[in-house]
């Protein structure tokens, strides 16, 4: 009979050893499944089927180009060398402002941005400020980012702009709005790099003008004191008085041999010798002009050439900075960068923010992975501590 209690204790204390882990297992999951997926679950569905307010998109793509390929710089080849070219570098200066605390402060004074970011009724949990967050501008540019989403295809070379507001117009004036903004960097970009050069070339026609106006000026000051307009000029005109008046001496000489040999008497011998010294002492005279003094036209003509070979040669000088100048407003406006909207930005007649089943279901599986996780390595260590 004793033996028969001690079998039947033996088997009852067997039992109990059994079914104290399975008790405690069953009383520890509901709570564990409770706590990792039920509840996560259920503020998610309160959260997004409740209070989550419907945000609208406004999407704008556009692209940054110039009017001509051009050979990258030093640095682009340097950028090129990691994997972005030229046109990257340019449209991610775009993307940069879109992103900066500039881009928020040229929006604040275009548009009331606070308030569009916080109207009366909106989501606790993703307007700005939302729990937890201050009103500084330093707030208000990490809360942007919550609000605007751009991009880069680089197979395309567009970029796309996404900004979510809690209504229609406000997407789109706020998209709108940074899309200006990107312009007027791009043209603050083409100002300064262009400018320098299309500077220097106009200095250096201001340089040649002002060249040409002084030799001009020494110039008209030497014709108006020698009272010439042309030396040479003047001395191809004397040339060809003193031969016409040459050729006349040679008509009155050769008259008066032939009249001398005819009639040595002849009264008409006395005329004809007053002309002759006439002619003679005119010619001496034109010739006396052309040369033989510094007062006659020889030296005024070198003068006057070299002041006409530094006139040629200021307006050659004129005319070539001119061209320069004109290169380089050409080269300037062929490097211009602009940028270009493929497609404006939208105005939304959807809410499509948030995607309410979408993260619900985000939560369940997650939640559900993570707690399947954390039981198997709680069965893990409950085995590996039994004996």
């Amino acid at each position: 009979m004793s033996d028969s209690k001690l079998t039947y204790l033996g088997t009852h204390s067997a039992s109990v050893v059994e079914r104290k882990p399975l008790r405690d297992f069953a009383q520890k999951v509901p709570k564990a499944f409770l706590a990792i997926v039920v509840a996560p679950t259920l503020l998610a569905t309160v959260y997004f089927a409740g209070m989550a307010s419907p945000r609208y998109v406004s999407e704008a793509k556009f692209v940054v180009r110039s009017q001509s390929q051009q050979a990258p710089s030093s640095l682009g080849f340097a950028l090129q060398g990691v994997g972005l070219s030229t046109s990257q570098t340019d449209a991610f200066s775009v993307h940069q402002y879109i992103e900066s605390r500039q881009a928020i402060a040229d929006l604040q004074k275009a548009m009331p941005l606070r308030e569009m970011l916080a109207p009366r009724g909106a989501d606790p949990f993703f307007r700005f400020p939302r729990f937890g967050e201050g009103r500084t501008n330093e707030d208000l540019h990490d809360a942007f980012t919550r609000f605007l989403t751009v991009g880069y295809d680089s197979t395309t070379g567009i970029s796309t702009l996404r900004v979510e507001a809690f209504s229609p117009e406000d997407a789109r004036h706020i998209a709108t709005g940074l899309l200006e903004g990107g312009e007027s960097l791009v043209n603050q970009l083409n100002e300064r790099s262009s400018s320098q050069a299309v500077v220097d070339a106009q200095r250096r026609v201001s340089e040649a003008e002002q060249r040409l106006a002084s030799v001009q000026t020494t110039l008209a000051n030497f014709r108006n004191r020698e009272g010439l307009i042309d030396p040479a000029q003047t001395a191809t005109e004397g040339g060809e008085l003193i031969g016409r008046l040459m050729s006349s001496l040679a008509e009155l000489r050769a008259e008066r041999a032939q009249l001398s040999s005819g009639a040595p008497q002849s009264p008409q011998l006395s005329a004809l010798d007053t002309r002759i010294l006439a002619y003679e002492r005119q010619i001496a005279e034109e010739r006396a002009k052309l040369v033989g003094n510094t007062t006659s036209l020889a030296p005024k003509i070198g003068a006057y050439e070299r002041l006409s070979l530094d006139q040629e040669l200021a307006g050659r000088e004129v005319a070539a900075a001119r061209s320069s100048l004109n290169d380089a407003r050409t080269e300037a406006r062929r490097q211009q960068l602009y940028l270009e909207q493929v497609v404006t930005p939208n105005l939304p007649d959807k809410a499509t923010e948030p995607k309410r089943l979408l993260a619900i279901l985000s939560v369940l599986f997650s939640t559900l992975l993570a707690y399947g996780v954390g039981w198997l390595i709680w069965a893990g260590v409950r085995e590996h501590h039994q004996p």
